[in-house]
């Protein structure tokens, strides 16, 4: 049996199980396997080779203008097509990375770096993140310069090499670079995007104007020790276990910026019961704790009315029969956006109490919110709904964090705009087993960004 569903998944890669017929969607199928099939993953060097290939693909449609620049084992590609004569306005910059993350093969049915459709589906690590990403802002830009489209600014492309790491590419592009990539905002390819429910009905789409804040924490706690068959008082291990206690019992305050208003004003009118009338409470008196509370407990809703902080891993102790003279934890913070990293760890060391030392692990980015800016959400919103008509548009908060972070930090508005859809939950496999993308919504988003980049190029 084994070697008949090894069989089975070879055979499904040899070709799409039914070739697209619109001209461009070919050409992004074909742009997107090749970008599946190159093994992006950290430390194995790959991510250069994509890039230059995509450099070439560009060239050969006439945008030279492309810069490759490594650093580590990776590389960013900045790509700049100038503006038709005199520019009206600053560049935009379009953004989405190479990279993905490691996929153990021997866990997954099919080849993780071998393209495969089935089913409806297009199977294979990063077929959801991130490179259907790339490979519709590719498409998008490669057909608006056969159409002969003239922009009035700017448009540079921000390919960067290591955003499921270190986001050094993202960090040096909004720094040492900055001049190749300097744009009025950036429209971000690794955010945003829709959902359908298992019964193909379509949930609406995010306009994602800010991220919160990665941030770890080590909690310490340090004493003599001794021999276990004569315990001490000040157990390093049981001091740290109370200090978690503390943790696990705190709410951070409540927040509210123009984002999260906006969102829970769309949510409340759909939601019905307990949890709309919490929403309608908080947003009617921001200072009401308890009705954001409700809304923290919803599962879909965690995260989105605060800064949240969770212990990921423990160590402790140096011998089974040895009272322990140092116990660690690491937390891990996702912070809302504007509040400071240095903020967070005198919180947490006022939870825990002095006898827990407290320490932020390097020096971690942070950034307020995007404003909410008219002319990006009307062509986000007009491209969404011309193949989705009335679709709903939610501005979001991201929970997670991207490269726009940096961009942010660095003064760019950054804008998570993919026209991109899944259906939930099932495909939610974004570094996960058997990640896999929909089929349609590939070719939807390439349609997407040709559109979104259109009105707000021209």
């Amino acid at each position: 049996m084994r070697v008949l569903i090894l069989a089975a998944g070879l055979l499904a890669t040899t070709a799409p199980a039914q070739p697209p017929a619109d001209k461009w969607h070919a050409e992004g199928r074909a742009i997107y396997q090749h970008a599946i099939e190159v093994p992006t993953v950290a430390g194995r060097g790959k991510v250069p080779e994509l890039a230059e290939w995509l450099k070439a693909k560009f060239a050969a449609a006439g945008l030279t203008d492309a810069v490759i620049k490594p650093y580590d084992d990776s590389a960013d590609l900045i790509v700049r097509w100038k503006a038709e004569g005199k520019p009206t306005q600053k560049p935009i910059l379009l953004l989405a990375h190479l990279d993905v993350v490691e996929a153990k093969a021997a866990d997954w049915p099919r080849d993780p770096f071998k393209l495969v459709e089935e089913g409806g589906y297009f199977y294979g690590r990063g077929t959801l993140d991130d490179k259907q990403g790339v490979t519709a802002v590719t498409t998008a830009i490669l057909r608006l310069k056969a159409e002969g489209f003239k922009p009035r600014r700017d448009i540079i492309i921000l390919f960067s090499g290591d955003e499921e790491t270190d986001g050094k590419g993202a960090d040096l592009a909004a720094t040492e670079w900055r001049s190749l990539i300097d744009a009025e905002y950036a429209l971000n390819a690794d955010a945003g995007g829709g959902a359908k429910g298992p019964d193909g009905k379509l949930l609406g789409f995010a306009f994602q104007t800010s991220e919160k804040t990665y941030a770890d924490y080590t909690l310490t706690v340090t004493n003599p020790g001794g021999h276990s068959s004569r315990p001490r008082p000040d157990n390093a291990i049981y001091e740290l276990a109370a200090g978690l206690t503390k943790l696990a019992d705190y709410r951070f305050q409540p927040m509210m910026d123009d984002t999260t208003r906006a969102y829970f004003e769309v949510r409340q009118k759909n939601e019905t019961g307990k949890l709309g009338d919490a929403m309608r409470a908080w947003l009617k008196n921001p200072a009401d704790g308890a009705a954001a509370d409700v809304i923290e407990a919803d599962p879909l809703e965690v995260g989105g009315t605060r800064t949240r902080c969770v212990a990921t891993r423990l160590a402790g102790g140096h011998a089974n029969n040895a009272l322990p003279q140092t116990a660690t934890a690491n937390v891990n913070c996702r912070i809302f956006p504007g509040t400071t990293p240095q903020a967070i760890e005198a919180e947490l060391q006022s939870i825990v109490g002095k006898g827990v030392t407290v320490k932020l692990v390097g020096n971690p980015k942070y950034s307020g919110a995007s404003p909410l800016r008219a002319d990006v959400l009307k062509a986000y919103t007009d491209s969404v709904r011309r193949r989705f008509p009335g679709a709903l548009v939610v501005p979001k908060m991201e929970a997670g964090a991207t490269d726009g972070l940096y961009l942010r930090a660095a003064g760019i508005p950054t804008y998570g705009v993919d026209g991109t859809w899944i259906v939930v939950p099932d495909d939610e496999r974004a570094h996960g087993l058997n990640e896999r993308y929909p089929v349609q919504a590939l070719y939807d988003n390439i349609d997407h960004w040709h559109d979104m980049v259109a009105a707000l190029a021209r």
